[in-house]
């Protein structure tokens, strides 16, 4: 029985977990950083400040009753697989994992916050046969809207390919600055799910603007708040956002096809946690999602990963 710690301190919440290889079982803690009312985010620097005071009670959490020993340490060092890929939060993660590495004399492996969340979604839905072959993955959050193509990879588990991407907002921070603006709390994800659930009005003009298999998002935020100074309801801007982002992906992913050919598609990043866009693309697509709790933001993909880059590093043992 071998157990993999996974550490992750991206721009919105502190996570960490513990992946057990043999019964396949995971226990994560996570928190989300403050965020004050009727703001949209943090900077870095508040970012950090944050992290080095919520990791420490997140690992004491996570290994409270735990009475194993860990094999392995993984960590997001990086926003993504991508040259001059930098993000000041993840510097917290990595100094904690190389601390325990350290003490606890084992391997530390170093993965991308994007990675980590592929394969969550991978764990959550249960596809690990998906390593085994070429998918198209979409990363959706607050700080990226991207499909990747994956393929696999012996020495590094996989490589990914940018296929699409938005050309302004990330399709979290449409949501996050609709969300505020109809007075929800950042972030505002589940909020403005829950307000759109209401909606019995028909939507109207639902069109995307894409440029290739590219996607522009800011003209949307527009839509929607000109809509509700208008005198639209919370309950249909919520509604209008999330349609719009539902056929931005949908535009993406048959803009990739299109070009690359089809494959499987895997769903992962926190505003893929909405079930009005997930019901909407199951319909159409051999699609995967990551179970809610591995959607947004968490360490479980990096220890899951650490797992695997053990095996790959130490084959037999």
């Amino acid at each position: 029985m071998s157990f993999f710690l996974g550490i992750d301190t991206s721009n919105y919440t502190t996570s960490a977990s513990i992946y057990d290889n043999e019964s396949g079982k995971m226990i994560m803690q996570k928190k989300l950083l403050p965020v004050k009312q009727g703001e949209c985010g943090l900077r870095q620097s508040d970012a950090v400040f944050h992290h080095v005071q919520q990791l420490p009670e997140i690992i004491d959490r996570l290994f409270e009753g735990f009475d194993g020993e860990i094999t392995a340490v993984g960590v997001s060092s990086r926003p993504r697989d991508a040259e001059g890929s930098y993000m000041p939060c993840f510097t917290v993660g990595l100094s904690a994992a190389r601390i325990i590495s350290g003490i606890n004399d084992v391997p530390l492996y170093t993965f991308s916050h994007q990675n980590g969340h592929i394969a969550a979604a991978i764990y959550s839905s249960q596809q690990k046969r998906l390593f085994k072959e070429r998918f198209l993955a979409f990363h959706v959050s607050g700080g990226t809207t991207e499909a990747v193509i994956v393929t696999p990879d012996n020495e590094k588990i996989f490589n990914v390919f940018l296929a699409a991407k938005t050309l302004d907002l990330n399709a979290g921070q449409l949501i996050d600055r609709t969300g505020v603006m109809l007075g929800l709390s950042f972030p505002c994800g589940a909020e403005l799910e829950k307000l759109a659930f209401l909606n019995k009005e028909k939507l109207k003009n639902v069109r995307v603007s894409l440029k290739g298999s590219d996607c522009c998002l800011s003209g949307i935020e527009n839509k929607c708040r000109k809509a509700y100074e208008d005198g639209a309801s919370k309950e249909y801007t919520a509604a209008l956002c999330l349609a719009h982002i539902e056929k931005a992906i949908d535009g993406m992913c048959t803009a990739v096809f299109e070009k690359h050919g089809k494959m499987p598609v895997l769903f992962a990043g926190g505003v893929m946690a909405d079930m009005i866009i997930r019901e909407k693309l199951s319909e159409k697509y051999e699609s995967y999602f990551a179970e809610p709790a591995y959607s947004s933001d968490n360490a479980s993909g990096i220890a899951f990963l650490c797992s695997i880059e053990n095996e790959m590093q130490n084959p037999g043992k």
